[in-house]
């Protein structure tokens, strides 16, 4: 008797599976869908296939003492993933700490080498964020934008560097929603390539959309900078804009006056 029961049991589960399992997919039609609707509509497709999949679950759970939940299901321990997709990302993966570096440029003046890199610091979000990276900043002799660290909650930072004889923070700036940028515009500087003399570094971002910048010097003399991966002949990288990491706004490019002459304009031409 114990034993017929136990198969009752087992049979009468089964049943009530087929049964949930055929009002859910009730009036389903099949067929070949218009692909927009398809594109439209697969976000609910998909929403409902879980929900089939939730209620299956449970009946299981119920028969076998709640043993083979999350067996065997589309995205097994879909419980787990979705407490780590919503625990906030630590201050060392958002590079709050340690910024993010890209180097746009390097070459030799003078027999001595030059560089150009972009760091890009993550959005502290909270007081004690702010404060440890308001410090660091400053140990490593960067000038930030904001007079208080408070004010860096929230705020991407990015300072533009530039290293010949010792460091000089040619750019900086800070955000809390990018403001990017279009069409032709263009923001530049210009410094020397050693510690004094003429500005022949120019260095400035563009939108991505840009694929050729034109940099004009005193003498009339141009420098054609293009996107794409940098090119090197003998070392030497050629102009290019190209993308920072963690800087989505914008593009940066560099280019180099020759001897003789100095920064005049720098346009997008292209």
């Amino acid at each position: 008797m114990g034993m017929n029961r136990e198969n009752h049991g087992m049979t009468q589960a089964e049943s009530d599976i087929a049964l949930l399992l055929a009002e859910a997919t009730d009036g389903v039609e099949i067929g070949t869908a218009p692909l927009q609707a398809v594109l439209r509509g697969g976000r609910r497709r998909r929403a409902r296939r879980w929900a089939v999949a939730a209620v299956a679950v449970a009946v299981l759970g119920g028969a076998a003492g709640g043993s083979l939940a999350f067996a065997g299901l589309p995205g097994e321990h879909g419980d787990r993933r979705a407490d780590v997709a919503g625990t906030p990302s630590s201050p060392e993966a958002r590079h709050v700490y340690e910024p993010q570096e890209t180097e746009l440029s390097t070459g030799t003046y003078q027999g001595k080498p030059w560089s150009v890199t972009v760091e890009v610091w993550g959005a502290p979000r909270n007081a004690d964020e702010a404060a440890r990276q308001f410090d660091l900043m400053v140990e490593e002799g960067r000038h930030p934008t904001v007079k208080l660290p408070s004010e860096l909650i929230g705020r991407t930072s990015f300072f533009v560097l530039r290293w010949a004889e010792g460091r000089q923070q040619m750019m900086s700036g800070s955000w809390t929603k990018p403001d990017r940028m279009s069409s032709t515009d263009l923001e530049s500087g210009a410094a020397p390539l050693g510690a004094t003399g003429a500005d022949r570094l120019v260095v400035g971002q563009v939108a991505r959309t840009a694929r050729e910048v034109t940099c004009t010097w005193k003498d009339g003399r141009t420098t054609l900078v293009r996107s794409g991966p940098v090119q090197y002949h003998h070392n030497v990288p050629d102009p290019a804009i190209v993308p920072v990491a963690g800087y989505p706004a914008a593009n940066w490019f560099v280019c180099v006056a020759p001897e003789g002459t100095s920064y005049l304009t720098a346009e997008v031409t292209k």
